[in-house]
């Protein structure tokens, strides 16, 4: 009988065969119950389904819901201030500072909840290019959490990469602890930590899996800058004949990023978040994050069929538990339900996930106010405006507290909530690199034309391809334009493949006077939003702005 006791599941004999030398005891985590290492996909879709995390649906899809949270919890995500780096850091709205003695405060006490349970280990890289590649070791409470940044990351391939790991930065996720805002000096009970120093970022109170992967990315806008490579928030795609045809497509999440880039007539290098350094453009991740509300198999059929895909985990998508099948057009959980899934399940993506420099950079907004053009051709200061003032609408569900009408905002750099230095540090790199590049600039509304929401309808993703197609293979070059009186850019008067009519927002709505009005207050809306901007931004970027 005793020697029945010892015999290994195989989950665990595969756990301990790629246990890192440098282990948990590095990290001052101990006295757990156990530890399992690098399990394959096979193996965490097993522990989760016998844990109770979530279920498998029809196709083979992990569908988990993460109850309370069903978006990032922005207002609980802190930084520690500390004498290295706080002079790097843009404090305020996204970077709030934390105290350095309150973090190992709560962190002991987090170390004290995880013994005596089990923890998944993943050690994964951020970052196919080895001159900018780092390791990272995740640690959670849950299986599914393990799974999901094992989509979401690049693993290593070999037995001896396993062995040999040495995390550069650690997450440490556990769902079931909860801080005490009145001796931890968060603001609730769920907090997401970022300590630069220790190398650690600690997340409780919690189960939506994004605040892993975003706080990877908050850290890589940290580190990447200030060794002159440009971080993004944004897709990436590339012409299927040459390498050095890359498009990039800035943007929040709902605006059409990850649609948009899965093109079937180019290749996807990534969806979400991508580095330029001297050499190109390369993805921080080894999958993508799709937002699936309404997902349509006829205009986006390879996001779609990840859907019904063994290796996809699906977050609040509700699902029939008689015949198990999902329904995306559900959003009694949250609009903001999502696929995650690696970025081989996408038919043309780039395996190397790099490649060569951009002729194209696409700046998406998605306009809730139904008065900006569906494309317009950037100047580089005009470019570099738009990119510092990120316009667009939030949509439903993103983010904790929202309501389902879409909300106009303005997220620095397309990524206001990541951002770690000031949004001027990367307009100055941006511009850089378009200059040396002689890179075309668009702006592309993916929003609603013939009013605001409510009124007007949102444009058609046919004839946001079709603009876009046109843009990046040059159709858009000799065309006729005309000049924007209010922002100033260039308005294509004709594009193949879509109406003279759509390319003018103004005719869609029943009076070109209220168009005018909501138009100029729209770009004073700009105008004030700058001003937080202006102290050190360069003139000529100042001036490229909307006149009123």
């Amino acid at each position: 009988m005793n020697n029945l006791l010892n015999i290994k599941t195989p989950a665990e004999s595969v756990a301990q065969a790629r246990k890192a030398e440098y282990n948990l005891s590095n990290h001052g985590v101990s006295n757990l119950r156990r530890a399992y290492w690098n399990l394959a996909t096979e193996s965490l879709y097993e522990e989760a389904v016998f844990r109770g995390e979530g279920v498998t649906t029809a196709g083979g899809p992990f569908v988990a819901h993460t109850g309370k949270h069903t978006g990032r919890s922005v207002n609980d995500k802190f930084t520690v201030r500390h004498v290295d780096s706080e002079n790097n850091i843009w404090w305020g709205t996204y970077n709030r500072p934390f105290a350095g003695e309150k973090f190992d405060g709560l962190y002991t006490r987090m170390l004290g909840y995880l013994q005596a349970k089990d923890v998944f280990v993943q050690d994964l890289y951020v970052g196919p290019d080895e001159k900018y590649r780092m390791p990272i070791r995740f640690i959670t409470e849950y299986a599914w959490h393990s799974m999901f940044v094992r989509n979401m990351f690049i693993r290593p391939q070999a037995l001896e990469e396993y062995k040999r790991f040495i995390p550069e930065f650690t997450v440490i996720g556990a769902p079931g602890f909860k801080g005490n805002p009145a001796v931890d000096g968060t603001a609730s009970e769920t907090f997401i930590i970022l300590n630069y120093e220790k190398k650690l970022a600690i997340i409780g109170g919690t189960e939506y899996a994004g605040e892993m992967k975003k706080s990877i990315f908050t850290l890589l806008n940290y580190l990447l800058p200030l060794e002159g490579v440009l971080s993004m928030h944004c897709s990436a795609n590339v012409d299927s004949n040459d390498p050095n045809d890359v498009a990039l497509f800035f943007g929040l999440s709902g605006t059409g990023k990850t649609t948009l880039s899965a093109d079937a007539t180019r290749r996807l290098i990534g969806d979400d978040e991508h580095g330029w350094s001297d050499d190109g453009i390369f993805n921080f991740e080894g999958g993508c994050y799709a937002k699936v509300i309404g997902l349509s198999e006829a205009a986006e059929p390879q996001i779609f069929a990840t859907t019904r895909t063994f290796g996809t985990i699906l977050e609040n998508v509700t699902f029939d538990p008689v015949t198990r099948k999902i329904d995306l057009d559900d959003d009694s959980i949250t609009e903001n339900t999502r696929a995650s899934y690696p970025l081989e399940f996408i038919a043309n993506a780039v395996p190397e996930k790099k490649s060569g420099h951009p002729k194209n950079v696409i700046l998406l907004t998605c306009d809730a106010s139904g008065v900006m053009p569906p494309i317009s051709r950037l100047s580089i200061d005009q470019a570099l405006y738009q990119f510092i003032s990120g316009y667009t609408a939030k949509v439903a569900g993103t983010e904790a507290g929202m309501g389902k009408e879409p909300t106009i905002t303005f997220s620095a750099c397309f990524g206001g909530p990541f951002l770690v230095h000031h949004p001027s540090k990367y307009a100055e790199l941006l511009k850089g690199k378009i200059e040396r590049h002689g890179v075309k600039c668009w702006l592309v509304n993916t929003g609603w034309v013939g009013g605001a929401y409510g009124i007007g309808k949102r444009i058609s993703i046919k004839y946001t391809r079709a603009l876009l197609n046109a843009a990046l293979t040059g159709k858009l070059d000799n065309v006729q334009y005309k000049h924007d009186p209010v922002f100033g850019f260039e308005v294509p008067m004709h594009c193949p493949d879509v109406p003279d009519e759509i390319l003018e927002p103004s005719s869609a709505w029943s009076s070109k006077e209220e168009y005018d009005k909501k138009y100029k207050q729209l770009a004073q809306r700009f105008i004030e939003n700058f001003k937080k901007f202006e102290s050190e931004t360069p003139q000529e970027v100042i001036e490229a702005g909307p006149k009123v």
